[in-house]
C-alpha cells in the first residue's frame, strides 16, 4: 500500500508537470493526474513517470477534486492535493515519510506552508509568505468546499498540525498566460460573490485561512469598489513591504494585488450596470401595456 496518494488536476501542463512528478520521485506515492482535455503532452508525460492517467470535464477546482475522491480508487490512507505547477522541496518529502505514518489517529490533516515563486524569485513580502494550506487529509474525511474560488479542504473530525517544510509555486508558462489565468479566476470569484454568502467560516481549517476569509468579506468587501483594491495593494506593497520583493515582486504585487482586484471589481460593476438595464426596459415595457 502507498504511503500517500496525489491528486494532480491537469490542463496543457507539460512545462510544469515533470518538475512536479520529479519532487514525488522516492515519497511511495499513488499518483492520480486528472486531465481535461490537454491537447500537448501532459498525458505522455504523467505515464511516463508512472501516473495514473484519468480524464474528466473540468467545472472548476473544487468539484474536480470532489469528483475524484467520489469516482478513483485512492489506496492510501492519506490523500494530497497538488498543482501541476507546484512541487515538494526534498524536505518536505523527507518530512512526509515520517510524519505521515507516525501520526496519531488524532490527526486527521496537515498544513504546508506554500511558497511562491514569480519570474524566478521568491515572493516573500507582502504578506504573501507563509500561506498556510490544508493540502494533505486521511482518506475519507476531506472534501473540497463547493465554490468556484479560493476553495479549501475540510475535514471532518480530528485535528490538523502543521509541516515544517514548504511546498513551491511556479508557473513556468510565462506572464501572457498568467495574465489569462487570472483573468478566468476572475469569472470564477465573481461568480461566487453573485452567489452570495453560501460558504461561511465554519470547519475552515486553519486558523489563518479562516482569518483571511473573514478579513475579504467583512472588511475588504464592504469597502468601495476600486477604492479598495487601490488600499490593499498599498497596504501589500509598502505597509507589508512588498517592495522588498524587488522587480519581480513589483510586478506581482501589482498585478496580484491591485490589477486583479480590479478587474473583479469592473465585472461586478458591468454586471450591475447589466441588470438594471434589464429592469429599466422592463418597466418601460410595463408602462407601455398600461397606457395601451
Amino acid at each position: 500500500m502507498p504511503l500517500v496518494s496525489v491528486i494532480i488536476l491537469t490542463l496543457n501542463e507539460e512545462l510544469n508537470l515533470p518538475v512536479c512528478l520529479d519532487s514525488l520521485l522516492g515519497l511511495d506515492a499513488q499518483v492520480v493526474v486528472v486531465d481535461s482535455g490537454s491537447t500537448d503532452r501532459t498525458g505522455e508525460i504523467a505515464e511516463r513517470f508512472g501516473a495514473e492517467v484519468i480524464r474528466h470535464p473540468f467545472e472548476n477546482q473544487a468539484r474536480q477534486i470532489n469528483w475524484v475522491l467520489d469516482n478513483v480508487r485512492l489506496s492510501a490512507p492519506w490523500i494530497m492535493r497538488l498543482d501541476a505547477d507546484e512541487r515538494l522541496t526534498p524536505e518536505l518529502r523527507e518530512e512526509l515519510k515520517s510524519a505521515l505514518p507516525g501520526a496519531p489517529n488524532t490527526v486527521a490533516g496537515f498544513l504546508i506552508k506554500r511558497r511562491v515563486y514569480f519570474w524566478g524569485r521568491w515572493i516573500r513580502h507582502g504578506g504573501y509568505y507563509p500561506t498556510w494550506l490544508l493540502r494533505i487529509w486521511r482518506a475519507g474525511q476531506g472534501r473540497a468546499e463547493d465554490v468556484w474560488m479560493d476553495e479549501h479542504v475540510e475535514i471532518a473530525g480530528g485535528e490538523s498540525r502543521r509541516l515544517v517544510n514548504d511546498i513551491i509555486d511556479e508557473n513556468r508558462k510565462g506572464l501572457a498566460f498568467w495574465i489569462e489565468k487570472h483573468n478566468g479566476f476572475s469569472d470564477r470569484e465573481v461568480k461566487d460573490i453573485v452567489a452570495g454568502g453560501s460558504v461561511t467560516n465554519a470547519g475552515l481549517t486553519g486558523v489563518q485561512a479562516a482569518r483571511r476569509r473573514f478579513l475579504k468579506r467583512n472588511l475588504y468587501g464592504r469597502a468601495p469598489r476600486f477604492l479598495r483594491a487601490f488600499l490593499y495593494w498599498m497596504l501589500r506593497y509598502f505597509i507589508l513591504l512588498g517592495f522588498l520583493d524587488g522587480k519581480a515582486g513589483f510586478v506581482f504585487h501589482f498585478l496580484q494585488g491591485l490589477w486583479y482586484r480590479v478587474v473583479v471589481d469592473a465585472k461586478l460593476y458591468e454586471l450591475e450596470q447589466a441588470s438594471m438595464r434589464v429592469r429599466a426596459a422592463k418597466e418601460s415595457n410595463e408602462e407601455l401595456r398600461v397606457r395601451s
